[in-house]
């Protein structure tokens, strides 16, 4: 019972010093994982020496990982990349050999044991997934041509990475025969795993979670479920945890509710991520951290530099413009987290000892660093250098174009209002795309050929999914006054925005905020209604000769003469908000 409540006692002094630490990272934009790796260090030998990594920690350690490479998998969306696969993918393959070659032979050179060089050089060729995806996705360029490509490289280097834990998982190798008859094994399983997450993501999962994604409960824990039999699959058939996880999140990457998994997979994963780096910490001892600190930053000075020339290099050879090379090669400079990944993995099995674990944690911290700040600033630095890199500029040189939602319209909520304005906004902006909570209306408008985009709008990714900065026109069908507030807070100026409210004050306030138009179903049927009654009191033969025409278009359902009206009603009202902002 003692130990017990000590292990609950560890845990949650990390959770504390985690959230403490994390909220003066953001204040610096720093990434959370570096405030997780200090935490690890405050509350491990280096410093305080209060919380030891065993039981309880451990676990959740573990289950960290695996959560990782879950998430890592989800983002893996192919369509995303599809455009431009081939050059990615000669990019991706050269790019991980030279660098792994760079790294082999910086850490030779500053005099590790061979066995030591390699698993650096494996440890270090990685790029910071978690930390470009977030920023470039903050900064609202993922979708353009340089992160598509460093999402694409990074798609290539995770596959590999999971070789690579694959094959530290699998034991000691005592010859090169041994590695050999490993590899071909490890590659098979992970062919046969990989057949099945393909096929499910074709033919089984579609159908699950069409029946199961408006139920929000059944939908995330159908996910977690399915994580873990791949999980076990992969334990059975002797592979580690984070190839099945890996996999796993693939199979349902290429679903389209996969950005809602990701936004309700995200909060957990990163609780699970802030005990698995805090246990990298608690791991080392100060003698650790600081054995090699000298080799530590010559090595991060000459990755940076020599990462950024080799990408720069391969990029510009598939006759990219100059300033998408430069963008895409300085985004991807850092020595990523997955290093820790690799080290903490090597020591587990006897490659390597604690003092290079600690060689690459401090790599990882003044890299990860100084990167975050870099690919904030890229446009701006490649501003300043841009006369001297015009010399790579040459004929035939150009960037294809990317498809991506830009000057479009965007609606939120499927219904009668939605419906009915979605073939003018078609016409008018050239492209809408709606934003749905319900399996069925997004498979209607699919059918009707319109973009649709399975979430709760709510969620950060489905906004960015939907281009909703870059949107013309946005109509919001849904009452909700916090849901509307928080729209208009979001959007440009320069944006025209229609919402819709139920009562007056709403109305006032949303106008005051901004909107273009409120629409006030409720209070005008309101209205409406109390005309009927008094008409049919009054004179029910005169009171059904009135709503005739209603009944009538009720009855037929005439699309034609709903989108007419439609039409005028937001014709009418642009000019009618046109005239108040003029008074």
């Amino acid at each position: 019972m003692v130990t017990q409540i000590a292990l609950a006692a560890d845990f949650a002094i990390i959770v504390v010093t985690a959230t403490v630490i994390g909220f003066l990272a953001k204040q610096t934009g720093q990434p959370t994982i570096i405030a997780y790796i200090l935490t690890g260090l405050l509350l491990g030998p280096v410093f305080l020496d209060v919380v030891t990594e065993e039981g309880l920690v451990e676990l959740m350690a573990e289950l960290g990982l695996g959560f990782l490479l879950f998430l890592l998998g989800i983002k893996m969306r192919l369509d995303d990349v599809k455009e431009i696969l081939r050059p990615i993918v000669n990019i991706a393959v050269w790019q991980t050999i030279l660098q792994t070659a760079l790294a082999f032979a910086v850490a030779y050179v500053l005099g590790f044991t061979l066995v030591e060089t390699g698993i650096i050089a494996l440890a270090t060729v990685f790029g910071a997934t978690p930390i470009i995806v977030k920023i470039l996705t903050d900064k609202d360029e993922i979708t353009a041509l340089p992160g598509k490509i460093d999402v694409g490289v990074l798609i290539v280097q995770d596959i590999y990475l999971v070789f690579v834990l694959a094959m530290l998982g699998a034991g000691q190798l005592d010859s090169a025969s041994e590695a050999g008859i490993t590899l071909a094994t490890i590659t098979a399983l992970i062919g046969l795993i990989g057949v099945f997450s393909v096929a499910s993501s074709r033919y089984l999962l579609p159908k699950l979670f069409r029946e199961i994604a408006d139920n929000k409960d059944v939908f995330f824990v159908v996910a977690l479920a399915w994580a873990f039999l791949f999980i076990s699959v992969s334990e059975a058939l002797d592979l580690s945890v984070e190839v099945g996880a890996f996999l796993a999140g693939i199979s349902l990457a290429q679903l389209p509710y996969s950005k809602e998994l990701e936004e309700r997979i995200g909060p957990i994963t990163d609780f699970f991520i802030l005990v698995f780096f805090a246990s990298i910490g608690l791991r080392l001892a100060a003698d650790d951290l600081l054995a090699y600190w000298v080799e530590a930053v010559v090595a991060s000075v000459v990755l940076m530099v020599g990462n950024f020339w080799i990408m720069f290099y391969l990029i510009d050879r598939e006759d990219f413009s100059v300033e998408t090379s430069f963008l895409g090669s300085i985004n991807m400079i850092q020595v990523s987290e997955f290093s820790l990944v690799v080290g903490a993995l090597a020591i587990a099995q006897g490659y390597i000892g604690t003092e290079i674990l600690g060689y690459l944690s401090l790599m990882a911290l003044l890299t990860m660093s100084v990167s975050v700040y870099i690919i904030n600033y890229n446009h701006a630095i490649y501003a300043r250098v841009q006369p001297w890199f015009a010399r790579f500029e040459g004929e035939g040189k150009g960037d294809v174009e990317l498809p991506e939602y830009r000057d479009h319209a965007v609606a939120i909520g499927y219904d009668e209002i939605t419906r009915s304005a979605l073939p003018f906004l078609e016409e008018e902006f050239g492209h809408v795309v709606v934003i749905d909570r319900k399996t069925a209306h997004v498979e209607a408008l699919e059918r009707e050929g319109y973009d649709a985009i399975y979430g709760d709008f709510r969620h950060g990714e489905i906004r960015k999914a939907a281009g909703l900065k870059r949107a013309d026109f946005v109509l919001s069908s849904t009452v909700q006054p916090e849901v509307n507030k928080a729209l208009l807070a979001e959007l440009p100026e320069e944006t025209t925005v229609f919402v819709e409210a139920n009562w007056i004050d709403d109305a006032r306030e949303l106008y005051d905020l901004g909107a273009h138009y409120v629409i006030m179903s409720t209070h005008l049927t309101a209205e409406r209604i109390s005309e009927y009654i008094e008409l049919y009191v009054e004179d029910s033969a005169s009171f059904r000769e009135y709503v005739a025409d209603d009944v009538e278009r009720i009855r037929r359902h005439d699309e034609e003469e709903i989108d007419t009206y439609m039409t005028e009603r937001l014709r009418r009202s642009e000019r009618e908000s046109e005239g108040v902002a003029d008074e």
